[in-house]
């Protein structure tokens, strides 16, 4: 069989506190967007298997690390350990760039728990399927059933949000810049929103450039200007909305209708143009 993990954006990205374990509290939505890796998941012949119960085949973007490393095969390792699965090989293709606050990686894991849950029977509900990719990071969960949610806690508490941005076009941009996560934490400063999320939201979003923020983006665009500039020329190029997704170093806009000849305004980066859902 094959599917289609997704990529998703932040709107909004509140850093609220900091918690005694080292982490953050943060105030976030996640919105799905149709930018889409590519696996391929099929049963190992006996002829075909090997010491490991799996083969990994990655393209596309090529990912660092080990198969064991990779979150596909984390996905697979812990439902085989509860349950009689096969010997499987998974080919992936990436085009979800990595390191771009889009989650494919967390997007990777869900949807092979969903695929796996669908191909073997498991009989998995949607709650059991999100308990299990909770385990694999904060913001897996959200993948299964894969709608517009208010995150909140360290990204892992999701309270569903009527948000719906159908019929509008997103451009999302990705610079050859990698975001160190951590540093990013490092220099912001948590603070209590003056407004909740939820409520900015509920208003027009031509209102959303004023009010709605990403905490991330001060220190992140002091560091990367070519960051910063690039959410300027999208709204430049007439975005209603521009914000980088969670710690970047992905940059997207949002338009009321497509546009044209966007990969000439952003030659050299990753550049796609899609309509959403």
């Amino acid at each position: 069989m094959i599917f289609y993990p997704n990529a998703k954006i932040n709107i909004g990205l509140n850093v609220v506190e900091k918690r005694q374990d080292g982490y953050h509290n943060l105030e976030t939505v996640f919105y799905p967007i149709p930018l889409q890796d590519a696996i391929e998941l099929n049963t190992l012949s006996s002829n075909e298997q090997s010491n490991d119960p799996f083969k990994l085949k990655v393209s596309g973007n090529i990912l660092d690390g080990t198969p064991d490393d990779n979150l596909v095969i984390k996905a697979y390792q812990m439902l085989r350990n509860d349950f009689n699965l096969p010997s499987c090989s998974f080919n992936l293709f990436k085009h979800i760039p990595t390191g771009a606050g889009l989650g494919g990686g967390s997007s990777d894991a869900a949807f092979t728990i969903k695929a796996l849950n669908e191909k073997f029977s498991l009989n998995l509900s949607d709650r059991q399927m999100e308990d299990y990719a909770s385990r694999l990071g904060a913001d897996c969960a959200f993948f299964i059933k894969n709608k517009p949610v208010l995150a909140t806690g360290i990204g892992n508490v999701f309270q569903p949000i009527d948000l719906s941005l159908k019929g509008k076009t997103i451009v999302l941009v990705k610079p050859d810049i990698f975001v160190s996560t951590p540093d990013a934490y490092r220099l912001v400063k948590p603070a209590q929103p003056e407004r909740p999320l939820s409520e900015l939201l509920k208003q027009p979003i031509e209102s959303w450039r004023d009010n709605v923020v990403n905490d991330f983006e001060p220190s992140v665009f002091a560091k990367y200007p070519e960051i910063a500039a690039i959410k300027d020329l999208l709204y430049d190029m007439g975005a209603i909305y521009a914000s980088m997704s969670g710690s970047g170093s992905s940059v997207y806009g949002i338009f009321k209708r497509p546009l044209e000849n966007v990969d000439i305004h952003f030659a050299g980066y990753f550049c796609r143009q899609r309509e959403l859902e």
